[in-house]
């Protein structure tokens, strides 16, 4: 029999995971040894008996077989978190193409232990009466260290460590001799640091609407009778999406069991993150990229030791090392940021349905507005579908007017706000309300579109919109069509034909000049670098201490303002117009989310889109709250060009020092594609050059890839790395893209 080798990484030690040792499976353990399993190995010169996990297997060895020691034994049944964490990853590495390390990299997230906060406390162990005599004693002999310590614990009989220490100026020798005098002794508790600062609780639960109750009680139930599922909770902007996941992580609370709740950005978590703690205490953990090392050390701590029931963040909470896993929720579950952009390229939302298998958890998705792929899959039966019609927060659902600035422009006006935004912004100011403006920044020089008349450019093949290139060309980025740019707009001759330039910063600019009086906060990715930036303007803005907050797309998600009368969309076309499939989606779901943060108080809110395309059927519908026409609409056109979710699609990204290079290496692997996979009901484009075709001198080709089947999108997966290992490249030149979020 051939031989075969498993390279074994030992112990899951954070610090050590990129270092596997090689290891011979002996023949009667071939056929238990797999790709994430426990084995039982010799370690070291000792050959001491160690637990390790086995991250790839190979017929060839790393080194000299005579070095290399076998696998002593299987534990199989195994359940660890490491052993789950470990099987997670080897599931990533295969369904989203990577190595096993950069897998583990994702599932294993603190890579590096910041050391424990004790809290030490010095305890008076004697009596009274003992005390008094040794004080007397220590008085005598002027001993004032030892008689200030004595006295001060006679008072109370025990004293934090640091006060001691600071405040009593007691020495770390007095303290010893009092301790070898048996006069007093030293405890010390372990202490989490705890990122949460909230004094307040809050006990009482609002009283559940139909809709909520319905949902809730259905979830719980399914769970309770260990049948547990995957469910979209589709509820309008304010109809309390929030409450019923308070209500859902109390009963899983109440079965023992552990609950992940997934924000898609660190902005939206505080609020959440708030509502949760006040209800739930320091039962509450949360899990970001702005917490210290020490801070998210101890939250991984806490989860894998039980001390907390529930783990709140972004996608990185996903990996919270639960040992009862219960519940996965996925707020705002259609935003992009639940896809990794990084090696490997997972979804959140898969992911996390992947783990629920694992852990017998339920998975809940919520939304105002459901990502295509997730209805979709309501549709289909795959996921069960509840609907929050009714708007709780005391408001109703604000009035939608679309501004034309094709108008706007014909009439004079050339400012970024539209006369009706104008007189808005001035009336709510002189009614002491608030108003939000949003500028869609993300892709905003993607496109070219005309003033005049609203006319984009758009690619001949693809139904996708053109980039403008430094180089005076218009290239589609799917199938690397090109033109020069144009000087005049070719439907209507108009000049005024470009792509956008202005920021946040210059509109906050106009703001002061046309509003001089107005308190203006901007919240955006520069204004919200510091670690408690995000809490601060929202804080403020919360507590009127301004009249406008101007930002990007992390302003319009999840927040509740409830003096927000008048929400004013900058420009719609922004979003409209990105050269992406989903560009249409994700303007309806910003336009949608927008909107919702009017009118959430007891006023009536009014939200005013601005746009070039005033009659694009994603405006219509969200200017009118329709999300359902909107899918019909859309998912006609997904069906038609074979995009997701009607069928799935797949990126090759190529990456070469030298440009003609990784040109050839693109057309030979496309070549490789075409004669090993069945070409039949596979849709293959290019290659062609990458959206920015060049990065730290790395030249970028893609191939992109459509099949009404993930599995056969994944056999083409496992032909170009196969290709790869033939051709003995490498493989950091090659990366993997299902059914992608962003642009190439």
């Amino acid at each position: 029999m051939t031989s075969r080798f498993a390279d074994v990484i030992i112990d899951i030690s954070h610090e050590k995971v990129d270092r596997p040792f090689q290891y011979i499976i002996p023949d009667e353990l071939v056929t238990s040894v797999h790709v994430g399993v426990e084995v039982c190995i010799p370690f070291g010169r000792s050959n001491s008996i160690r637990r390790g996990y086995v991250v790839n297997i190979t017929q060839t060895p790393s080194i000299e077989i005579t070095k290399l020691k076998q696998i002593q034994a299987v534990e199989p049944e195994s359940v660890t978190i490491e052993a789950r964490q470990m099987k997670l990853a080897a599931w990533i590495k295969e369904q989203y193409g990577s190595t096993m390390i950069a897998a583990l990299h994702i599932v294993l997230p603190v890579k590096q232990k910041s050391k424990a906060l004790e809290k030490k406390t010095i305890v008076l162990i004697l009596s009274q009466n003992e005390a008094k005599e040794k004080l007397e004693f220590f008085i005598s002999k002027k001993q004032q260290a030892r008689s200030r310590l004595l006295e001060a614990l006679m008072e109370t009989e025990s004293l934090p460590f640091e006060i001691v220490t600071g405040k009593l100026n007691i020495t770390a020798k007095t303290i010893r001799d009092l301790i070898e005098m048996g006069m007093i002794e030293v405890t010390s508790k372990l202490v989490y640091r705890n990122p949460v600062k909230s004094q307040k609780r809050e006990s009482d639960y609002k009283t559940l609407s139909e809709q909520q109750r319905h949902t809730v009680e259905t979830i719980v139930e399914e769970s309770l009778q260990g049948n547990p599922g995957t469910y979209l909770i589709h509820g309008i902007t304010g109809s309390g999406k929030t409450e019923v996941y308070m209500q859902l992580a109390q009963a899983m609370t109440a079965q023992g069991k552990q609950t992940i709740l997934l924000i898609p950005e660190i902005a939206l978590t505080y609020q959440t993150l708030m509502r949760f703690y006040n209800r739930f205490g320091d039962r509450v953990s949360i899990m970001n990229s702005r917490l210290s090392a020490g801070e998210r050390f101890d939250q991984f701590e806490r989860a894998r030791k039980g001390d907390t029931d529930i783990m709140i963040g972004p996608r990185s909470a996903l990996f919270a090392p639960f040992q009862n896993l219960g519940l996965i929720i996925i707020d705002e579950e259609h935003e992009n940021s639940y896809k990794n952009e990084s090696m490997p390229k997972y979804h959140a939302r898969e992911v996390a349905i992947q783990i629920a298998k694992m852990s017998h958890a339920s998975v809940v998705l919520g939304s105002a507005t459901p990502s295509l792929e997730s209805y979709y899959r309501t549709k289909t039966g795959e996921y069960r579908l509840f609907e929050l019609t009714e708007r709780l927060t005391g408001g109703t659902l604000p009035q939608t007017e679309i501004i034309d600035l094709r108008e706007e422009m014909r009439s004079g006006n050339r400012s970024i706000f539209s006369r009706k935004l104008t007189d808005q912004i001035q009336d709510r100011l002189e009614k002491k309300e608030q108003i939000i403006l949003f500028l869609n920044r993300r892709g905003y020089a993607g496109f070219v579109s005309c003033r005049s008349c609203g006319h984009v450019m758009k690619c001949p093949h693809c139904a996708i919109s053109l980039s403008e290139h430094t180089n005076g060309k218009l290239i589609c980025h799917y199938c690397g069509y090109e033109e020069a740019m144009v000087k005049s707009c070719p439907e209507c001759g108009s000049k005024f034909i470009a792509g956008f330039k202005a920021g946040t910063q210059q509109i906050e600019e106009q703001i002061k000049k046309k509003f001089p009086k107005a308190r203006v906060l901007r919240m955006d990715a520069d204004s919200t670098r510091k670690k408690d930036s995000y809490r601060e303007i929202l804080s403020s803005f919360s507590n009127q201490e301004a009249d406008i907050l101007l930002g990007t797309q992390m302003i319009v998600k999840g927040h509740d303002f409830p003096k927000v009368t008048l929400v004013g969309i900058l420009a719609a076309d922004l979003s409209l117009h990105v050269n992406d499939f989903r560009a249409a989606e994700r303007t309806f779901q910003l336009v949608t989310q927008a909107a919702g943060r009017a009118g959430r108080g007891e006023i009536p809110g009014e939200v005013i889109i601005q746009t070039y395309q005033p009659d694009h059927y994603s405006l219509i519908h969200a200017a009118n709250h329709d999300y359902e026409g909107f899918y019909e609409e859309e998912i006609q056109y997904r069906e038609m060009m074979m995009y997701p979710p009607a069928a799935h699609m797949l990126v090759v990204l190529l990456m070469n020092e030298t440009e003609l290079e990784g040109e050839l290496l693109a057309k030979n692997l496309a070549k490789e594609i075409r004669l090993r996979s069945e070409a039949k009901g596979i849709v293959i484009v290019g290659p062609a050059p990458a959206a920015i075709g060049k990065i730290n001198d790395i030249y970028r080709h893609v191939i992109y890839l459509r099949s009404c089947e993930y599995r056969r999108l994944t056999e083409i997966k496992e032909i170009c790395e196969s290709y790869f290992e033939k051709t003995g490249k490498n493989t950091e030149q090659i990366q993997f893209d299902f059914d992608p979020m962003g642009q190439y």
